[in-house]
């Protein structure tokens, strides 16, 4: 029998089975199924692991084809593009050095020494124009397997002293190069099957980065770029982009007054203006009511914390100085710290007094903020900064009641997001890596079980969930909600967590119906995930245009002249006693600038008073969006108000 007679098989996602002969790669598998298929495949998921497309198959094995459609399909398209740009620019700047160029979540960078040459936004266009001309002429990705004392040789020849310093901290036996065209780098995959499948390429930005991170090192020059298999594509991206910064929450943060920032006070810590604190506290009085319908007791903590609850915790083992910041007190021997978080301060809450089984589950709510430092490069305005609220609450229950008590839980972010108008999300269910096991704390036991939960009340409510692997806190396993918002970019906000570790740390107990002491298991939950981060999120979703039950002015009322202000405060004062918001423009401009203005400010109502109005007791209604609704008494247009909020 010859080695082309033995045959393997091979599951597809499907679940259907076909045989091969043994050294098959994935593409012809996909060209054993569909041509068109065979086509669009960029690489392959074979056994879990994302590989080359022309690597041979020698065993049984699942195969995953991945297209463009696929995460994995996009990051090894980006990937090689990366590949691409380095060819371009090693052939148009002579002796360039490179150091790395991964592929990030939407396109790629490279890491460049230019040796002294210079580039800058008027350069990007023939490195674009450069890149297309060699991914034309469809040269393959090839792969192969180098000796250590080979691959540094090659490199130290060619004066690549970055690739030098990366080939010492690898292991002789797994070092690969790719080659395609004239271009030859360290890297070990995987990558496309041949340059041709890129048919748009962009220069996005440039910026200063320095090897391997570190300030002492030389700064070099990072180069961001994205590629896409269709100059459509990319027309579309750089479309969404625009809009994007349409939408920036800085920018219309500031615009409609809702945030600002002060160096005096410091980087990263928002001072929220009047309508940006009616917009935080209508976000959270919903909440609230929520919270109340389902058990939750409110709680409020300090904004410190002595340094031995965060050592019982296991927050000060596990990330120490970095996220922790002294409080400088006059008592020796005292050390406070300001809270990076609440779960903590909950545990002491819970252990303030005896709790029986027939206690539980307790469930304690906390619009708790918290301080944790990043770096100013990191802080990006609501979105990174050093001061937060979360929407924090914490459940213990018995074991019993742990995956009934999760459920629950999604019940209420989905709640949350139905309410807000967050329609397309997922779950994403990050557990720990088993490779990695000095990240965590707890038994293996225990997080199996913490594990199990989540995964059984996830598949019970229906979620589309995906799995990853070591995206789970230190101390236990998570559901993550995934948010794309009107832009199709994907947001993390609510967040559940199940812990089994923290009740162990702090010793919590409870008396069961047996009389015996038990240990409870603690679930964090924030269906907001932080407020900030939240209304970020929503400012660039709804372009500024809230709810009308959550914009911080509901209504304005605009008096075509000063002869009808006194009617105008009297319709006002009526709005007030049905909890209705706004203002009386009480400015002395025309009535064209205040409806325009007001257009600006995103006031959802408009309305306008005069002669003809003030006799019939009336009011011109517009409405942001729809234009003139007609001219309505005080009580039909409450009915109209009322009819639109919905929660």
């Amino acid at each position: 029998m010859t080695a082309q007679d033995v045959m393997i098989r091979v599951t597809l996602p499907d679940g259907s089975v076909r045989e091969y002969p043994k050294g098959s790669t994935s593409l012809d598998i996909a060209t054993s199924i569909s041509e068109g298929l065979a086509r669009n495949v960029l690489a392959a998921k074979v056994n879990g692991i994302v590989q080359d497309a022309t690597l041979p198959i020698d065993a049984d094995a699942t195969v995953q084809l991945l297209t463009w459609n696929d995460p994995e399909g996009k990051s090894t398209f980006w990937h090689s593009s990366a590949h691409l740009l380095a060819e371009a620019l090693e052939s148009l700047y002579p002796n360039v050095k490179f150091a790395i160029g991964p592929p990030i979540e939407n396109g790629f960078y490279y890491d460049i020494d230019l040796n002294g040459q210079h580039f800058s936004q008027e350069d990007f266009k023939k490195v674009e124009d450069k890149m297309l001309e060699l991914a034309r002429q469809k040269n393959a990705y090839v792969r192969k397997a180098v000796p250590k004392d080979e691959a540094i040789a090659y490199f130290e020849e060619k004066g690549d002293p970055y690739k030098v310093e990366l080939l010492q901290d690898l292991q002789d036996g797994n070092i690969t190069f790719y080659t395609q065209g004239n271009f030859t780098d360290l890297c070990r995959g995987p990558h496309i099957p041949n340059t041709g499948f890129i048919k748009a390429s962009k220069i996005m930005n440039v910026a200063g980065a320095y090897w391997r991170g570190d300030e002492k090192n030389k700064m070099l020059t990072r180069v961001y770029a994205i590629t896409f298999p269709k100059q459509k594509e990319l027309d579309e991206y750089l479309h969404r982009l625009e809009e994007a910064k349409k939408r920036d929450h800085r920018k219309l943060g500031k615009e409609l007054e809702i945030f600002t920032f002060s160096e005096k006070v410091g980087q990263g810590l928002p001072l929220w203006l009047p309508k940006g604190a009616l917009l935080r506290e209508r976000l959270e009085n919903f909440l609230r009511r929520a919270q109340v319908r389902a058990g939750y007791s409110p709680v409020v903590t300090p904004h410190i914390g002595g340094k031995q609850l965060y050592v019982t915790s296991g927050h000060w083992d596990k990330y120490g100085k970095d996220s922790f910041q002294p409080i400088h007190t006059p008592e020796e021997g005292e050390e406070f710290m300001l809270k990076p978080m609440n779960c903590p301060h909950h545990c002491e809450i819970y252990k303030s007094k005896p709790r029986s089984y027939r206690d539980l589950p307790l469930r304690l709510a906390e619009f708790g903020t918290v301080y944790r430092y990043e770096q100013s490069g990191e802080l990006h305005g609501l979105t990174r900064v050093r001061g937060f609220t979360q929407d924090d609450a914490h459940i213990f229950c018995r074991p019993d009641q742990v995956k009934e008590e999760f459920i629950k839980v999604i019940d209420l972010v989905l709640y949350v997001f139905r309410s807000l108008g967050f329609d397309d999300f997922s779950a994403q269910i990050s557990l720990r890596d088993p490779n990695e096991p000095g990240k965590y704390i707890g038994s293996d036991d225990l997080w199996e079980k913490a594990e199990s939960a989540i995964i059984e009340a996830a598949a019970e409510k229906g979620l589309n969930t995906v799995t990853e692997l070591g995206e789970a806190a230190f101390y236990g396993p998570k559901l993550d909600f995934m948010v794309r918002d009107a832009l199709g970019r994907k947001w993390q906000l609510g967040t559940i967590q199940v812990d089994y570790n923290l009740p162990n740390r702090f010793e919590l107990e409870y008396t069961g119906a047996d009389n015996q002491k038990h240990r409870p298991v603690m679930i964090h939950r924030a269906p907001f995930g932080s407020l900030e981060r939240f209304i970020a999120i929503l400012i660039e979703n709804t372009a500024g245009n809230f709810p009308l039950w959550l914009s911080p002015e509901q209504i304005v009322i605009l008096p075509i002249s000063e002869k009808f202000e006194d009617y105008a405060n009297e319709l006002f004062f009526i709005l007030q006693e049905q909890d209705i918001r706004g203002f009386v423009d009480h400015r002395d401009e025309k009535i064209g600038r205040k409806i325009r203005d007001a257009e600006v400010t995103k006031v959802p109502f408009m309305l306008i008073v005069g002669e003809k109005e003030q006799a019939e007791g009336k009011v011109s209604v517009r409405r942001k969006g729809q234009g003139d609704l007609g001219s309505m008494t005080i009580d039909e247009f409450v009915n109209v108000f009322k009819a639109e909020v919905k929660v």
